[in-house]
């Protein structure tokens, strides 16, 4: 059975990720730069002012609402998990070095995506039963461009169910249980033979934490992420800087590895990896993956924030995909390349490639540190995914849903910290795949919109 869901899955994850997702992506992410003139680079400054400076305003938020704080740091909650680690990991193991200057290209073009994603969000956003905001891909299609084309949204909202059972909860659990094993090994308080049992009683803590604070939600889970990102960015940027800093001198030979990989990555891989479109595919999709942009997921948490202008919330999709792609990925790829690890490439690897790159220079003792790290890392990304697989279910089925939705949501730790990793990257990266086509159709309709609250925007600031 597990060979076929694995053929199937590879049948589609080729097509999806082939022509269509590529068009999609890159195109849209093109056409958004053009049409606002290239405002991720020129309006760049402009973002960081918007965003660092006003993440620290600890204003209280109004009913049905989380403050703008609490609002990026559910979106970078999100953002900020196991693509950033185990999702660069695998992307250089199958893609080679080059993979990492796709991931900075889709970035690029990401950042202005996700500016657009947040924009429509708040702009076009409503009220649920309960009085709190909600929006997403599925509400700027329905409010933004009508009824004929709500097939689009019912279809998106119906590939954000599938996706987060497997991008934000299946492949997070899993990173969490290979990060704590590792650690438990490294000191022999746990053989390699003998993880069934543990991944199971990770699993199965994980599934009752994650229910209560979902339970709880949107405000529970503004404040769980508000606590949870400062301390694992900042933990595992501390570690990765001084690796960086210790080999400092390989930095020239590391960048000339991944742009000569970008083009010819058989001359970098050893022949292993000698297609410039796997390079590619995996740059993007893990790029994708890790940062969301062209996904439309972040935007569901940015919706809920207690602000009036959609520009302004807009800036933080700049910052989350800059922090996200552009500072912890490449990170994650520096640490991977100058440790000297050894790299399998065309195989699959996950945050054990990571971890080993961490204990190659500090020694066994930092894979405590990094286990906390990437626990932290993953967990706040299960949180975040289920606010927007429940926002999904709940714009299919309505709010009687959200209960059920929310204990199978959190069953699904179980699955993740017991099943094989190669087929549960597969499959999510798949319906990631499927998300980005209909949120990217409706993001390009919807250009006109986010051109002109640009526009009255940045009108109004030089006033």
């Amino acid at each position: 059975m597990v060979e076929i869901i694995t053929a199937i899955n590879k049948a589609l994850n080729d097509f999806i990720w082939g022509v269509p997702a590529m068009v999609c992506i890159i195109g849209v992410g093109l056409y958004l730069s053009f049409r606002t003139g290239f405002l991720q680079i020129r309006k760049f400054a402009y973002s960081m002012k918007c965003t660092i400076g006003r993440i620290f305003e600890k204003k209280k938020a109004s009913e049905g609402s989380i403050t703008p704080f609490q609002a990026v740091y559910t979106a970078l909650a999100a953002t900020v998990g196991t693509g950033n680690i185990a999702g660069v990991a695998g992307a250089i193991a199958v893609g080679g070095p080059g993979a990492v200057f796709w991931m900075w290209i889709s970035a690029l073009l990401g950042m202005c995506t996700k500016f657009a994603e947040v924009t429509l969000a708040v702009h076009f956003r409503e009220r649920n039963a309960k009085g709190d905001y909600v929006s997403g891909n599925m509400y700027y299609i329905k409010n933004g461009l009508g009824k004929k084309w709500m097939w689009l949204a019912y279809l998106y909202a119906f590939f954000g169910i599938c996706a987060v059972f497997g991008t934000g909860n299946a492949t997070q659990v899993n990173t969490i249980t290979a990060a704590i094993n590792t650690a438990l090994i490294n000191y022999n308080l746990l053989s390699a033979d003998s993880t069934a049992g543990s991944n199971l009683i990770i699993g199965i803590f994980i599934c009752i934490i994650v229910a209560l604070i979902l339970i709880g939600g949107v405000k529970r889970i503004g404040r769980v992420s508000e606590k949870l990102v400062p301390l694992m960015a900042l933990l595992y940027i501390v570690l990765g800087i001084g690796l960086i800093v210790i080999k400092f001198d390989r930095i020239p030979a590391v960048f000339a590895m991944i742009i000569q990989g970008a083009f010819n990555p058989k001359a970098v891989t050893g022949g292993i990896v000698g297609s410039f479109f796997i390079s590619m595919k995996k740059g993007v999709s893990r790029g994708i993956f890790s940062n969301e942009a062209g996904l439309g997921t972040g935007s569901i948490a940015h919706a809920c924030a207690d602000t009036k202008d959609p520009v302004r919330q807009g800036m933080f999709g700049i910052f989350e995909v800059f922090m996200d792609t552009i500072v912890i990925c490449t990170m994650t790829a520096l640490i991977i390349l100058l440790s000297g690890v050894g790299i399998p490439f065309g195989k699959d690897a996950g945050a054990e490639l990571t971890i080993s790159g961490f204990t190659m220079v500090y020694g066994n003792w930092v894979s405590i540190f990094t286990a906390i790290a990437m626990c932290c890392f993953a967990f706040s990304t299960i949180v975040g995914w289920g606010l927007y697989g429940a926002r999904c279910a709940e714009f299919l089925f309505g709010s009687k849903i959200l209960l059920p939705f929310n204990i199978a949501y959190a069953l699904i730790s179980i699955v993740g910290a017991t099943v094989d990793l190669g087929l549960i990257w597969g499959i999510s990266e798949t319906f990631n795949g499927f998300m980005t086509v209909p949120n990217l159709i409706g993001v390009f309709l919807l250009t006109p919109v986010v051109v002109k609250l640009t526009r009255e925007y940045f009108k109004k600031e030089t006033i």
